[in-house]
């Protein structure tokens, strides 16, 4: 085929994978990526056998599970009493289902392993401080400026900003993201210092009314990610000043002693803030279309968010190439593929979230009903995910 230059808008998991994807099906692909450098924020992300089985697909896996973990399982407790009440065995049974790994590994490492991919590929060109300012969409190509005034030209257009997206707001224009008032704070510790080690071989989380404190190894196992989110009273109150590390003990002031002595492995330098956006149908304009985050941005309690937009990179470049002339209507036929099942991800994080952070009768009502089911029985609930998708078979 005649390859064609392709412009994606974003340098993070989403854009990268995009790229790849793109160029190993033969086409020019030009990336712009807004930050001076490739980066991601936060420590550790969680991959699905639905995302693991693409990372096989690029051959990209070799390389990330030198440093991934293998859980043994995804290990749910109360924080107010220290009971588990619903447990996914990550184990043969799982593996039998879902034909590969649940893994949990460094964002930046596994960030590292797409870009290197593509700083290798000949069909790729990346460049950085490129960050998007004005789409001009010309029926026969896009053009785009950039924030220091330089300008690229391209078939079309893939916006893969994450969720400030330029692109979405050209697309769609809905404005600020949903704020759910919740925050994290996160810290990475070296493994040695643990000193409660009975799940230091599982994705660890403990629950409580509007709040929870995840772990997990990362870097094979050498160090320790923590994650303890909680809801802001102060943000629902409309207070200016809300988020501080005050407030977080605060609100884990309600968890069992041991589950606040874990929060002495969080920095408390920064925190984030939980956003997502409702889910849209529509992600293209003409030439330009979205992509992971810029189209579908979710909450992290079901963590598929990077998940959703590798699947999308393969969905996407294998519409394009199909349709090497209209990539409008390859847009089209993409979207139509991916929107269901995204809006589903995110929607379900929403509803999960809040069993999550149940208090009062609705936490005793969630244990009651999760206590009784066995550990591979939850594999039931968690198939529509991790099963995949036709296009990643492999």
């Amino acid at each position: 085929m005649s390859p064609q230059n392709i412009l994606i808008s974003g340098g993070g998991l989403g854009g990268l994978s995009c790229a790849l994807a793109l160029a190993e099906r033969g086409f020019e692909v030009t990336l712009l990526e807004k930050a001076a450098e490739f980066t991601e924020i936060g420590y550790g992300i969680q991959l699905g056998p639905n995302a693991t089985r693409i990372l096989k697909k690029f051959d990209l896996w070799d390389d990330a599970a030198k440093t991934a973990v293998f859980p043994e399982a995804m290990v749910f407790l109360d924080a107010l009493d220290m009971k588990p009440w619903a447990r996914i065995d990550l184990n043969a049974a799982f593996a039998a289902r879902f034909k590969h790994p649940y893994v949990v590994i460094h964002r930046r490492d596994l960030l590292g392993f797409w870009l290197a991919a593509c700083q290798r590929h000949p069909r790729i060109t990346l460049h950085t401080s490129r960050g998007l300012a004005r789409i001009a969409d010309k029926t026969t190509h896009v053009e785009v400026e950039c924030e220091d005034g330089s300008a690229f030209t391209g078939r079309c257009l893939i916006g893969c900003e994450g969720l400030l997206s330029p692109s979405r707001q050209y697309v769609v224009g809905d404005g600020a993201p949903r704020v759910t008032g919740f925050l994290a704070y996160r810290g990475v510790i070296p493994m040695d210092r643990l000193h409660d080690r009975t799940y230091e071989k599982s994705v660890i989380g403990w629950f409580g009314h509007n709040i929870h404190l995840v772990q997990y190894g990362l870097r094979a196992g050498d160090v320790l990610n923590n994650v303890a989110v909680f809801g802001s009273a102060a943000f629902a109150r409309g207070e200016e000043d809300f988020g501080s590390p005050e407030e977080l003990h605060a609100m884990f002031a309600q968890a069992h002693p041991r589950v606040r002595d874990f929060l002495e492995f969080i920095d408390l330098d920064r925190n984030w803030m939980m956003r997502d956006r409702h889910p849209v149908s529509n992600w293209t304009r003409g030439n330009v279309t979205l992509l992971g985050d810029a189209a579908h941005p979710t909450l992290q309690y079901v963590a598929q968010g990077a998940c959703m937009a590798f699947e999308d990179s393969v969905v996407l470049s294998d519409c394009l190439a199909r349709r090497l002339q209209d990539p409008h209507q390859a847009f089209l036929e993409y979207q139509e593929k991916r929107y269901l099942r995204c809006a589903r991800i995110v929607l379900t994080a929403r509803a999960f979230g809040s069993v999550l952070h149940a208090g009062g009768i609705e936490r005793d009502l969630r244990n009651a009903i999760y206590r009784p089911r066995s550990p591979d029985s939850l594999h039931y609930e968690v198939d529509w995910i991790y099963r995949g998708i036709r296009e990643t078979e492999i």
